[in-house]
């Protein structure tokens, strides 16, 4: 039974997490899928399309001043550097979320969220 425990371990390790096969479908639903979706508002605004946007551009959310009013592009820098640190970036977001200190996870998400 331990060796098949220790293979089981080793296969996963092998095949790496589940975010770099899917896109990052699992990190968008496992770090903000509470609070976001892809097309509709929830307590955060939809995000597809949110590369490339200006913050605080979804017509239909209420944002908070401190997104509405700086200035920021959602190119993928931006984004890595608000998903490390969201309070780091817009310090007075209302926006409740420690991060993703993951560069790998990071990255995926990002890459789910251009492709959407």
């Amino acid at each position: 039974m331990k060796r098949f425990g220790v293979a089981a371990l080793a296969l996963a390790v092998w095949a790496g997490p589940a975010w770099a096969d899917d896109g990052g479908e699992a990190v968008f639903k496992s770090s903000c899928g509470a609070c976001h979706s892809l097309s509709q508002n929830r307590v955060g605004p939809p995000l597809a399309g949110v590369v490339g946007r200006a913050a605080g551009a979804v017509s239909n959310y209420l944002y908070s001043a401190a997104i509405r009013n700086s200035g920021l592009i959602w190119t993928e820098d931006k984004l890595d550097a608000f998903l490390i640190s969201p309070k780091t970036v817009v310090p007075d977001t209302k926006m409740t979320f420690n991060g993703i200190r993951d560069a790998v996870r990071r990255q995926a998400l990002i890459a789910y969220l251009k492709s959407h």
